[in-house]
């Protein structure tokens, strides 16, 4: 549903990686907002006794969000927001969103199916906020669920990957270029290079490299990478290769190697959280 999942596109989202929640269940989602609004804040105010239900300033909201699922198996997701209104405004005005964090495990059954009884496998966490409640959200689900939250930086081997896959993707609106960002090592200054491609030529390349329609190998992959590597070479005279690879952006998504991405098309939203979610359990195993 395309409504319910434009909260996700066209805006920043920092990625960790979740180890499974002791003692969550969806059915106390209510019970666990007042709990976490009165932590941050007494967080807030320095650690001084707050009284739950009683107006802070601060609301937090937990919902499930059935449609980010690719089967069955999955657990829905759990969408946290964070909002405040001024002090100084009428109680009944209207409550501004600061701060957004979802749950969700995308085809997670590898990490699901082998859990002891009482945990909760949602292993994808992703943040469009500030690190200062994105603290105080993890600290409290940390304490109240015994799990562990890790930043979820993305290799220049995914990246590769997601240059790829995003390139062979059917896109029915206005094609953008795809761009390879290149942070150049060893130079007493950072330089980074930014390499534009034409989308038609890139998904051209792409299907003439790729051995099996349908199928992705890490041959595939290389291929598509050399070959890119190549015609700038012939170019500019710059190997590409010894440079690492530091961001990958498409029409579909756009995602940097200290683990932000930016979604950008509904229709491959969930293959996108899918290929995440294995990412982060990849990182808690």
């Amino acid at each position: 549903d395309p409504q319910k999942a434009a909260f996700l596109l066209r805006k920043q989202w920092t990625l960790y990686s979740v180890s499974p929640l002791y003692g969550f269940s969806n059915a106390h989602l209510r019970g666990y907002a007042r709990l976490l609004s009165a932590s941050i804040a007494a967080e807030k105010q320095r650690g001084l006794a707050v009284e739950i239900g009683v107006e802070l300033g601060v609301k937090v909201a937990l919902s499930r969000i059935l449609e980010l699922k690719s089967s069955e198996c999955d657990q829905p997701a759990i969408l946290v927001q964070i909002s405040s209104r001024s002090r100084a405004s009428q109680k009944n005005s209207e409550e501004k969103l600061i701060w957004s964090g979802c749950f969700c495990s995308v085809s997670g059954d590898e990490l699901s199916e082998n859990l002891p009884e009482g945990f909760t496998c949602l292993p994808l966490f992703l943040v469009n906020g500030t690190e200062s409640y994105t603290s105080m959200v993890g600290s409290w689900f940390q304490k109240t669920f015994d799990c562990c939250f890790r930043r979820l930086a993305i290799s220049p081997l995914n990246l590769s990957w997601m240059a790829a896959m995003w390139t062979g993707c059917n896109v029915d609106k206005t094609l953008s270029a795809m761009e390879l960002v290149f942070s150049v090592p060893c130079l007493p200054q950072p330089l980074d290079i930014s390499y534009a491609i034409h989308p038609e030529d890139a998904k051209a390349l792409w299907e003439t490299v790729q051995n099996t329609p349908g199928e992705i190998t890490q041959e595939d992959v290389d291929v598509f990478m050399d070959c890119l590597y190549s015609h700038f070479h012939r170019h500019f005279k710059i190997h590409l290769s010894a440079a690492k690879l530091m961001k990958v952006s498409t029409a579909i998504a756009s995602a940097h190697s200290d683990g932000t991405i930016k979604f950008l098309h509904s229709q491959y939203l969930t293959g996108v959280l899918m290929l995440l979610t294995e990412l982060a359990i990849a990182q808690i195993q």
